[in-house]
């Protein structure tokens, strides 16, 4: 876990994180109070949704940072996301996008070209 996010990490969930499935190819890394929320969220919506369901709880995984702050994820996990070496750590609010740096890349670069001019036709720079 990078130095930046660790105190507040600490105080708030004291390094207890849970691991899951993101539908769009990363994994999401929630605090432990932030996952209970969200757990419950996704478990009351329709059996019609069993399918999302499935995604964020059944492959949700409970993890603690180790004395050097680092986070085993388990190997399902990591194959299913893609990651192997280089890894890209986005703070979304109440949690974390673990991408492949590469594969998050691609993905970028391509929401910003299909989303790009829309967007910013708003700003004022």
């Amino acid at each position: 876990m990078p130095a930046r996010y660790r105190d507040d990490l600490q105080s708030l969930c004291a390094g207890r994180l849970t691991v899951t499935k993101h539908p769009h190819g990363c994994l999401m890394v929630f605090p432990r109070p932030c996952w209970e929320s969200f757990r419950d969220q996704v478990a009351q919506l329709p059996f019609s949704q069993v399918g999302v369901k499935r995604v964020f709880l059944g492959h949700a995984d409970d993890v603690e940072w180790d004395a050097t702050s680092r986070v085993l994820i388990r190997p399902e996990l990591r194959t299913w996301a893609g990651l192997e070496k280089d890894v890209t750590l986005l703070g979304m609010g109440s949690h974390f996008e673990l991408w492949s740096t590469p594969i998050y890349a691609a993905k970028e670069a391509a929401e910003m070209q299909a989303q790009a001019g829309a967007a910013l036709d708003n700003l004022v720079f």
